[in-house]
């Protein structure tokens, strides 16, 4: 396999020392932090394919962390927490988190989830740009343009606009969504993906062409014209 290399931020050694080694059994080079004031440092330090990032965390939390990483790079971060609630899931969503896994978990799960979200990050060039009149949605460097001017989008809108319009006529429920772009199944609140279309259409707005629509009592489909 390719030797990716994972970064673990956690400040239970115990924790550590168990990931390290799943991890390395499956063939991943592994760098660990335990401090959150460090994790940035470790993060240009080691240039990561993947972050498990541990919400509690001494010198800086988690999703100040999580925060900073995003204002830099695209790199795939799955949340590791003792925290289970329902609005600790949203946040780490909302600020851009690619999985959250919340502790104790098992082996298998951890490695599935992040050969899960490696899968996607890695998908074939080509299948990363897609175009309609005036407006294009590329995964090769996350950025979306509309009439050639760059819009300013987090990761997580130009992912799930992106899904949707690499997709177009076929309907999402909300649950689908969470579980294609964000990486899991979600059990609860799905308002994150509402938020997520209404600043996407904030953003892109609507033409005869296309319109990112809402089908009620079901989900959302990216529409355009024949």
């Amino acid at each position: 396999m390719e030797n990716n290399v994972i970064l673990v931020v956690d400040d239970d050694t115990n924790i550590l020392a168990i990931i390290e080694m799943y991890l390395k059994k499956e063939g991943y080079t592994v760098a660990t932090c335990t401090r959150g004031d460090a994790a940035i440092e470790s993060f240009h330090d080691v240039k990561p394919t993947l972050v498990l990032l541990d919400v509690m965390l001494p010198g800086m939390d988690g999703w100040t962390v999580l925060e900073k990483l995003r204002a830099e790079s695209t790199v795939p971060v799955i949340m590791l927490t003792a925290k289970g609630d329902t609005l600790d899931r949203i946040q780490g969503l909302e600020l851009g988190a690619d999985d959250y896994i919340p502790k104790p978990f098992e082996a298998k799960e951890l490695l599935a989830r992040i050969k899960a979200v490696l899968r996607r990050s890695s998908a074939p060039e080509n299948e990363k740009e897609i175009r309609f009149p005036g407006l294009t949605v590329s995964l090769d460097n996350y950025s979306v343009t509309l009439d050639g001017r760059p819009l300013d989008m987090p990761p997580k809108e130009i992912e799930l606009l992106f899904f949707l319009a690499s997709r177009e006529g076929k309907v999402f429920t909300r649950e689908q969504l969470l579980e294609q772009v964000w990486g899991f199944d979600f059990f609860g609140d799905s308002r994150t993906v509402d938020v997520h279309v209404k600043r996407i259409r904030e953003k892109i707005g609507e033409r005869p062409e296309w319109e990112l629509k809402t089908v009620w009592g079901v989900g959302y489909k990216f529409e355009a014209s024949k």
